[in-house]
């Protein structure tokens, strides 16, 4: 790869003296003798390291360096030797600062540093991008629906910010991979993510397991041990159904997220540390603490940001995304050739409830690759229950039928979704209860519940041809 140097002066002498030491060492030179300039040319992608100027015609080398944002090690050159420039040039991102008239050992051993601190930032780049890969790998959360994708935008904002977050949603939804996604979005990503379920871990245990424990201080205590806030320290702590832990943990897990510190159980010794807190839970806390089951000065605490994890079944439109990557994944780890849903097994995934949204869906699927031997997966292989007859409320029905609109509806542009659909709610139940009421208006306006020069108004702008509607 070429290597570029920006040498931007206009000193003759002193341009012409690098120069000749960067060809030396194979640099291909690119020259400037005014600001604008310097400033274009530093403001390209491919230079490998820059030499600037403070006092150059048109713009100093101070302000191209605050206003142009570079990847190249950049050393200041100047005959000003003042506090304030080397301030400047320092919280600006210069790599070093050269006093003129230099020596040119001294100007070599800057070069050389700032080509290996370059490169040695390029190598832990390149590290840190396979690690978030790695970790984004395991923590994949599908999705295309409007829905989900206001659902990433909210997490693209909330990700980079050192708050603390309530993940809510039904159980099954994925509040702990939307933690991990979180956290490997934030700038703590290669710190660690620790998990502790609340709901999953007795309580006589929970506080040992939160805060750790010193060698004797119970039974059974034979050794110190770390807990998962001393785990998490410098990265995010995630707290699963927080809703279930009880009000003596509260108090103390309160004050750990106050004052920053705990104490072991049986220390005595205040161990400070610096976690991001994700929290989640499934449950209505608001109700929980009218209840006086939940701490409302916790819940202010932990309710700093807010998401919302939709439930599968009102993100119809991903499901069968999801199947199939669930299903690739499935097939791999069981080393059998990868299977697919039938268009009809699609279409029941699709309208069948998931109340235990992903995490049922992905147990259904996992059992299908396991028992049937077929590539292509049939409702009879996936055996869902079947749902009782009628046991579908109108607003699931109108909502089943409403979807396909909505979701081909742009939400960048004004729209007049509402006039174009309501007449075909308003045009069927009109209908509906004339042919129920014999046609009686007066009847069918106190059955409807509104006024009847409303009703004659409404078979009026809906074209109702009432004529045409009874028996011949």
């Amino acid at each position: 790869m070429e290597k570029k140097v920006l040498i931007a002066d206009d000193d003759e002498s002193i341009v012409w003296v690098l120069e000749k030491l960067f060809t030396e060492k194979g640099f291909t030179v690119i020259k400037a003798s005014e600001g604008r300039t310097a400033a274009r040319e530093l403001a390209k992608k491919d230079l490998t390291m820059a030499m600037l100027d403070i006092n150059m015609p048109e713009q100093d080398g101070l302000t191209i360096l605050k206003k142009v944002h570079t990847e190249a090690p950049v050393i200041i050159m100047t005959a000003e030797a003042t506090m304030d420039n080397t301030l400047t040039a320092m919280k600006s991102g210069a790599f070093d600062y050269l006093i003129k008239p230099f020596d040119m050992t001294e100007v070599e051993i800057a070069i050389d540093k700032a080509l290996e601190n370059a490169a040695l930032k390029k190598e832990v780049s390149s590290l840190k991008k396979q690690l978030k890969e790695h970790l984004l790998q395991e923590s994949v959360f599908i999705g295309k629906s409007r829905i989900i994708g206001r659902l990433f935008k909210d997490i693209g904002r909330v990700a980079p910010k050192n708050v603390p977050v309530l993940l809510t949603g039904e159980s099954g939804t994925g509040k702990e991979l939307l933690a991990k996604l979180i956290h490997t979005n934030s700038p703590r990503a290669e710190r660690p993510f620790i998990a502790v379920n609340s709901a999953a871990i007795p309580s006589e245990l929970m506080e040992s397991e939160l805060f750790g424990h010193v060698k004797g201080a119970f039974t059974g205590a034979t050794s110190e041990r770390k807990g998962k806030f001393e785990l998490a320290d410098t990265g995010t702590l995630f707290l699963d159904e927080i809703g279930d832990m009880e009000q003596k943990l509260q108090a103390k897990l309160l004050r750990a997220i106050q004052e920053g510190e705990f104490y072991k159980v049986g220390g005595s010794k205040p161990i400070k540390v610096d976690i991001r807190l994700i929290s989640a839970t499934n449950q209505d806390l608001k109700e929980k603490i009218k209840e006086k089951k939940f701490r409302e000065d916790l819940f202010f605490r932990i309710n700093v940001i807010t998401i919302n994890i939709p439930p599968l079944r009102e993100r119809k439109s991903d499901i069968v995304l999801i199947a199939e990557y669930l299903l690739a994944l499935f097939s791999a780890e069981m080393k059998t050739e990868p299977r697919q849903l039938s268009k009809q097994a699609e279409r029941e995934i699709t309208f069948f409830p998931w109340p235990g949204n992903v995490r049922e869906l992905g147990n259904v699927l996992r059992r299908a690759v396991l028992l049937s031997p077929s590539m292509i997966l049939t409702p009879d292989d996936l055996a869902l229950p079947k749902k009782k007859e009628g046991s579908d409320s109108i607003e699931d029905m109108i909502k089943r039928r409403l979807e396909p609109f909505v979701e081909k509806t742009s939400t960048d542009e004004n729209g007049d979704l509402y006039d174009f659909i309501m007449p075909f709610m308003e045009r069927p139940l009109i209908k509906l209860v004339l042919r129920k009421t014999g046609f009686n208006q007066v009847n069918t306006a106190k059955v409807l519940g509104i006024n009847r020069n409303t009703l004659r108004k409404k078979i009026k702008t809906l074209k109702i041809k009432i004529k045409d509607m009874r028996p011949n």
